[in-house]
């Protein structure tokens, strides 16, 4: 009877959890985000004039190899210039996020490898699940947040992300931006903190990193010293405004990151440019201590204040 009384209990709480979530204006980080107008003619970054790039037959991604077993696939037309990652082992391979959903990414990968493909989003902000639907395999976190985020998004909630200021260059044949729209996905498996995905020879570890969302998640490769960092952290504007974003936890989990620099040889994040130093993670740490102590200045970004940074900056409410 005990027992039937507290699952009773948790499922209301979920409940709860999911209604207040659906209060929150949709999908905000997809609403009126600054936009730099210049961003388009700074491409292609020069940065990777120095990776190894790998051919494909794609117009939309961009993809370079990091290491052995380890694909960053880059979309450089969209403002978000977001970036997923493919990790391969010897038994399956794991699809960290798999983009904004303008690109056919399950075509792209199924040329990349032939193993079976698992997918862990590094949180659910729409410009990191948009092709999550073409795949079966799907990790993620047992959250209210990524429940509600699970269910895709209308046209009406991403249309932002799709106007012409905000894509570069030619879109892929198909593709209407008036119509764009993200269908749902299921999640198949839940993951928790410390949980380790065995890929064959390819360990990953999972870090609950929540702060920029509730879902917020890195993984952690000990053997070859990598950490895919997500939104946690990136070259650029970082941004921490939006209804979701908790900066207490924030704050715990790039104090958290911060302690594993000794540990690491490269961070991968996900956003902009596929490598940065791992001491870019105690940068971080101490930049956002100045931005709570009000010791860091700032400039006026329309609603918001714009902190910057020797290669980052942080975007937080007024």
């Amino acid at each position: 009877m005990i027992r039937k009384i507290l699952r009773l209990l948790s499922l209301l709480t979920f409940l709860h959890s999911s209604f207040l979530l659906g209060q929150l204006s949709s999908r905000p980080e997809a609403t009126n985000e600054p936009l730099r107008p210049e961003w388009c003619k700074q491409l292609p970054r020069s940065g990777y004039a120095g990776l190894e790039r790998v051919s494909t037959d794609s117009t939309w991604f961009e993809v370079y190899r990091i290491r052995p077993g380890v694909f960053a696939i880059y979309e450089p037309h969209q403002y978000e210039e977001v970036i997923s990652y493919l990790i391969t082992g010897s038994k399956r391979a794991l699809l960290f996020d798999t983009g904004i959903g303008i690109g056919d990414m399950r075509a792209l990968v199924s040329k990349l490898t032939n193993l079976p493909i698992e997918v862990l989003n590094s949180h659910t902000h729409v410009d990191h699940i948009g092709d999550d639907w073409q795949f079966h395999n799907i990790l993620g976190m047992r959250s209210a947040y990524t429940q509600l985020n699970s269910r895709g998004a209308s046209h009406e909630q991403v249309r932002e992300m799709v106007l012409a200021e905000r894509l570069c260059g030619d879109v892929p044949a198909g593709f209407d931006a008036q119509t764009h729209s993200i269908p749902g996905f299921k999640i198949s498996h839940y993951v928790k903190d410390g949980e380790t995905i065995d890929l064959g020879g390819h360990k990953l570890e999972v870090l609950l990193t929540p702060g920029h969302t509730p879902d917020a998640l890195c993984l952690l490769d000990r053997m070859n010293k990598l950490l895919f960092t997500g939104d946690t952290y990136y070259p650029g504007p970082i941004y921490l405004y939006v209804p979701d974003t908790d900066v207490a936890a924030y704050t715990q989990s790039v104090e958290r990151l911060a302690k594993l620099v000794s540990q690491l040889d490269l961070l991968l994040p996900s956003h902009n440019f596929p490598e940065a130093k791992p001491e870019m993670l105690v940068r971080l740490k101490e930049a956002f201590q100045k931005t709570r102590s009000g010791s860091a200045a700032s400039v006026p970004s329309g609603d918001l204040r714009e902190y910057k940074f020797d290669g980052f900056s942080l975007v937080m409410a007024k």
